[in-house]
């Protein structure tokens, strides 16, 4: 008896000692690696299905409707703070060197290059993609998308590829609408301390904006856009380990969507300033 108590304690102590050690640096590494290449297999598998008909039209648009214009209201009060609170955190500076003509332009040049986009990708990462990470996720721990899988009915191209092309559509869209709201917060501003028409405050304020700061504008709202859907995707489509792991697709949805969003926005404004300067 006391043998097979000491064996006991023994056993015990040992699941003990494996459930507490934590994986090196070659596991981490290996994980890390397996990921990646996971995620590039996911991409290449939306790619293909993306163009391969049939095309869910009908939930495409519900998946804009979804995305887009639930998402007006956060994005209508964001951007108009954001105008406002960039229009009386610049005054000053201008005001030193007499320069409070040049506010317009300042703020259409911020709002259109970096705040908009940025502002929006953000939103978006952190209202969009931790709700598609949960629904995916969920529905993959009770098994809804083995069911779907079993009856033939495509759950990869219904709730992936149309998620994915929602967000990279409706994106630019709301991006675009940031900053028409943006720059009206900056004229209200502008036009309650200097009396600006607003004829006069747009006129200066896309005086300055070039096609090229349009054109980046828009490829950094398409490449948010494809980020956060695929990034919330992939983790709600391998959720695993029941409700804790629809709760981690959701955070980690998040947190990796706002992570490339800032990889991406360094790139591209270093390739735009490239083109600019060449």
């Amino acid at each position: 008896m006391p043998c097979s108590i000491h064996s006991f304690q023994f056993k015990t102590n040992s699941l003990k000692d494996e459930t507490l050690k934590k994986p090196g640096i070659k596991d981490r590494l290996e994980d890390l690696f397996t990921g990646i290449y996971d995620a590039y297999r996911f991409i290449l598998r939306f790619l293909k299905q993306a163009v391969r008909p049939p095309f869910d039209f009908q939930e495409i648009i519900r998946q804009c409707y979804e995305i887009g214009y639930k998402s007006l209201p956060l994005i209508t009060l964001t951007g108009f703070v954001t105008g406002i609170v960039f229009t009386k955190q610049s005054r000053p500076s201008l005001v030193v060197f007499g320069a409070t003509s040049w506010l317009p332009s300042l703020i259409a040049i911020a709002m259109v290059r970096a705040l908009a986009p940025l502002v929006t990708a953000l939103i978006c990462a952190g209202k969009v993609g931790s709700n598609i990470g949960a629904e995916l996720g969920s529905m993959k721990v009770t098994e809804q998308i083995d069911a779907m899988e079993v009856s033939a009915a495509r759950p990869f191209k219904f709730l992936v590829v149309t998620r994915i092309i929602a967000s990279t559509f409706m994106i630019p869209v709301l991006a675009m609408y940031c900053a028409f709201v943006g720059l009206l917060g900056s004229f209200l501003n502008v036009h309650q301390n200097e009396k600006t028409s607003f004829v006069t405050f747009f006129a200066d304020a896309f005086e300055q904006i070039s096609f090229l700061d349009l054109g980046t504008s828009l490829v950094k709202a398409f490449s948010f856009g494809f980020t956060i859907g695929v990034v919330a995707c992939y983790k709600g489509f391998n959720a695993a380990q029941g409700t804790q792991g629809v709760g981690k697709a959701a955070n980690t949805s998040v947190v990796i969507s706002m992570f490339l969003i800032f990889i991406e926005e360094l790139v591209i404004v270093q390739v735009s300033n490239w083109i600019r300067y060449f």
